[in-house]
C-alpha cells in the first residue's frame, strides 16, 4: 500500500504550472495533464466528483449552494458532509481495507464526515454578534493542538479583502502533521483564488501568487519525499478574465419576477413570494422559477441578457449532467469574461447591511467583491483596520468595507473552459500511471489505484 498526498490547488492551469518550479519537477517526475471539469466548474461541486467519481446529478452538489426548497431559504458554504451523495474514496477504500486512515484538511463538506481526522474552517459567532477565527477539528484534541502550535486558524486571511498567503501557510503546516499518520491525507491550497480574482490570470500578480505557492508547499512535499508518499497535485478549475458582470436578478425584479420585502429602510430577496429568482455563483445562476407557466418567458428573458451563453432547461441540464432536484428550473453559464452578481435590489441605498460586508452564508449568491476594500471610500482601509482594532479587544466590530460596484473584479471561472491551457490540470509522481488527459469524474478511481485499493473495490 501506498501512502498518498492530494493536494488541491484552485486555480492551478498547465499555463500557470511554468512558474512554479517544485510542482514542475513534480510533473517531470512523473507526469501531468489537462483535467476536465464538471459544470458548474466550482468549489464544492468539483471536489464532490473527485471524491464520488460521480456527476453532480449524483451527488447532487449542483454548486457552491442552492436553494434549499424545503426550508424557502438560499444557502451557501453549506458544510455536512450527509449533502453529498454517493460513496466518497476513503469509505471504498475501507471496504477493502477497515484499517485505512484518512486526514482532510480543508476540503469542504468536512463536518460529519467519516474521515479519521478533520481540520475545516469554523468561526466562533459569538451572542453580541461577534465573529472571531477559528476552525473545526476532530478529534477534538487535534483543535487544541493545532490553535497552541500554529496560532488560530486565519480566518481573515483565508477570505475577504486580507486573504493572503498566511492561511495557505497554516494549511500546510497542519497538512505536515497529519500527512505520517494517514493513508489518505486531503489538502486544499486557496491562495491562488485570491489574487487571480483580484487582478486576472495573465499579470504578474498572477505568476507572483503562484510562486508564492509553490514555495509554501516546498515544506509538505519534502516530507512526503520523505515518507515515500504518492503525491497528486490538482485544480478544479482555471480563472480567467473578468470584464462583465451581469446582474441576472436586477432584470428580473423589473420584469415584476422577482420579489423583495423591506426592514430598516433595507431590502430583502424574498424568494417564497418570487416568481423567479437566481442563485448567482461565479459565471452560472440556478434561476428557481415557481410556476411552470412562467418558465419559457423566464428563459426568453435571461437569454436575452447580455453576457448570457447558455440557458439550460432541464433536458440540456441532464446533458451536462446537471440535472438533479437541487438545480434551478433554469440553469445559466455565463459567456468568457462575464459573471453573475447576486444583486437583487435597484439603489444602492437600498442594499442591506451585509451586501457591504464579508456575509458568505448570508447572501443568496456568491460575491467575489468581497476580495476588495471599496475602492471609493476613502476611510475603508482605515474602518477596517479599526474594526481589527475592536475585535481584537473583544468589542463588537463592523467590516462594512467591501464595495458595491463589481467592476473591481478581474477573474472568474464555473463555465467549462475553452483552452484546455487555461482550465484545470492534474499533476501525478507516479509515472506508472500517466494518461494523457484526466476527467474528473476518474479521479477517485486513479487515487485508489495509486493508493493499492483494486478499482474493482469501487464496484
Amino acid at each position: 500500500m501506498t501512502r498518498l498526498l492530494v493536494i488541491d490547488v484552485v486555480g492551478l492551469t498547465p499555463a500557470l504550472l511554468e512558474h512554479a518550479p517544485r510542482l514542475s519537477a513534480l510533473a517531470a517526475e512523473g507526469w501531468s495533464a489537462p483535467l476536465n471539469t464538471v459544470l458548474p466548474a466550482v468549489t464544492c461541486s468539483v471536489q464532490s466528483t473527485f471524491l464520488t467519481g460521480g456527476l453532480p446529478r449524483d451527488h447532487g452538489i449542483v454548486g457552491n449552494g442552492w436553494y434549499f426548497r424545503d426550508v424557502g431559504e438560499v444557502h451557501l458554504w453549506r458544510q455536512h458532509n450527509r449533502l453529498v451523495g454517493g460513496e466518497k474514496v476513503w469509505e471504498t477504500a475501507r471496504r477493502h481495507r477497515p484499517d485505512f486512515r484518512t486526514a482532510n484538511v480543508c476540503w469542504w463538506y468536512a463536518m460529519g464526515a467519516s474521515t479519521d481526522w478533520t481540520v475545516t474552517p469554523r468561526p466562533v459567532y459569538h451572542a453580541d454578534g461577534r465573529k472571531s477565527p477559528d476552525c473545526y477539528a476532530r478529534p477534538a484534541r487535534l483543535h487544541e493542538e493545532l490553535t497552541r502550535d500554529l496560532g488560530p486558524f486565519p480566518l481573515f486571511q483565508y477570505w475577504g479583502p486580507t486573504a493572503s498567503l498566511r492561511s495557505t501557510e497554516w494549511i500546510v503546516a497542519a497538512t505536515r502533521r497529519l500527512l505520517p499518520q494517514a493513508d489518505l491525507t486531503l489538502c486544499y491550497i486557496p491562495h491562488l483564488d485570491y489574487d487571480l480574482q483580484r487582478h486576472g490570470p495573465h499579470g504578474p500578480e498572477a505568476i507572483a501568487a503562484v510562486r508564492a505557492v509553490d514555495a509554501a508547499l516546498s515544506p509538505l512535499l519534502e516530507d512526503a519525499r520523505r515518507l515515500g508518499a504518492t503525491v497528486v497535485a490538482l485544480s478544479e478549475y482555471g480563472i480567467t478574465p473578468a470584464s462583465h458582470p451581469v446582474h441576472v436578478n436586477r432584470a428580473l425584479r423589473e420584469a415584476g419576477l422577482l420579489e423583495v420585502y423591506t426592514q430598516h429602510g433595507m431590502e430583502y430577496l424574498d424568494p417564497w413570494a418570487s416568481r423567479a429568482f437566481a442563485v448567482a455563483d461565479h459565471q452560472v445562476a440556478h434561476v428557481y422559477v415557481a410556476d411552470p407557466a412562467d418558465l419559457s418567458a423566464v428563459a426568453d428573458l435571461c437569454r436575452a441578457l447580455p453576457g448570457v451563453d447558455l440557458v439550460l432547461d432541464r433536458a440540456d441540464q441532464a446533458a451536462h449532467g446537471l440535472d438533479h432536484e437541487r438545480s434551478g428550473e433554469l440553469v445559466l453559464v455565463a459567456e468568457p469574461e462575464a459573471w453573475f452578481t447576486y444583486y437583487y435590489w435597484l439603489r444602492d441605498e437600498r442594499a442591506p447591511d451585509f451586501a457591504r460586508g464579508v456575509e458568505i452564508h448570508r447572501k443568496p449568491g456568491y460575491d467575489p467583491a468581497e476580495l476588495f476594500l471599496d475602492p471609493a471610500d476613502r476611510t475603508a482601509r482605515i474602518r477596517a483596520g479599526m474594526g481589527l482594532v475592536r475585535k481584537k479587544l473583544g468589542l463588537r466590530y463592523a467590516m462594512d468595507v467591501v464595495p458595491l460596484d463589481p467592476g473591481c473584479v478581474r477573474g472568474t471561472h464555473g463555465r467549462l473552459p475553452q483552452d484546455p491551457a487555461h482550465g484545470p490540470v492534474l499533476i501525478c509522481g507516479d509515472g506508472s500511471t500517466a494518461r494523457a488527459g484526466m476527467a474528473a469524474t476518474e479521479v477517485r478511481d486513479l487515487l485508489l489505484e495509486l493508493a493499492g485499493i483494486p478499482v474493482a473495490a469501487s464496484a
